[in-house]
C-alpha cells in the first residue's frame, strides 16, 4: 500500500502546502478551496475546486471533479479546512487539510491567481 493510501486510511490528517502543490500537479488527489466566493475571487491555487464551506456543511455533494478521489482541503489558515475534511470523512471521502492554508501556501512561493488567472492575494 502507498503511504498516500495509509495516510489517508487514517481519517482527516494534513499536509504541508507544498505537498498538496506536488499532489495536486501529479493527479493523484484533487485541492478543494472552501472558503467564500469573495476570498476564491481574491486569490486561490491555480488547479483547486471550489466547494464553499458553508454548503459543505449545508449537505451539498462534492463537485464532479472530486468526487471518489483523494481530496485535500484549504483554507486561509487552518479552521474551515480541519471542518471540511472532516465533515468529508464523515461522508466516506479521503480527506486531509493543508496545514496553514493559503496563507502558508502563499509563503512558500506557491502560485496564487485571481479569478481572470492574473496573479491574486490570499484573502
Amino acid at each position: 500500500m502507498s503511504s498516500l493510501m495509509s495516510f489517508f486510511r487514517r481519517g482527516p490528517g494534513r499536509l504541508t502546502p507544498a505537498e498538496a502543490a506536488r499532489r495536486t500537479a501529479d493527479g493523484t488527489a484533487v485541492l478543494l478551496d472552501v472558503r467564500e466566493s469573495s476570498e476564491w475571487h481574491a486569490g486561490h491555487a491555480p488547479d483547486a475546486v471550489h466547494p464553499p464551506l458553508s454548503r459543505l456543511a449545508e449537505g451539498a455533494s462534492l463537485p464532479a471533479s472530486a468526487r471518489g478521489r483523494q481530496v485535500m482541503v484549504i483554507c486561509r489558515l487552518d479552521n474551515r479546512s480541519r471542518r471540511a475534511a472532516r465533515i468529508l470523512a464523515d461522508r466516506g471521502s479521503q480527506a486531509v487539510h493543508v496545514a496553514g492554508g493559503m496563507t502558508a501556501w502563499a509563503a512558500d512561493g506557491l502560485p496564487v491567481r485571481d479569478r481572470r488567472g492574473a496573479a491574486g492575494t490570499v484573502a
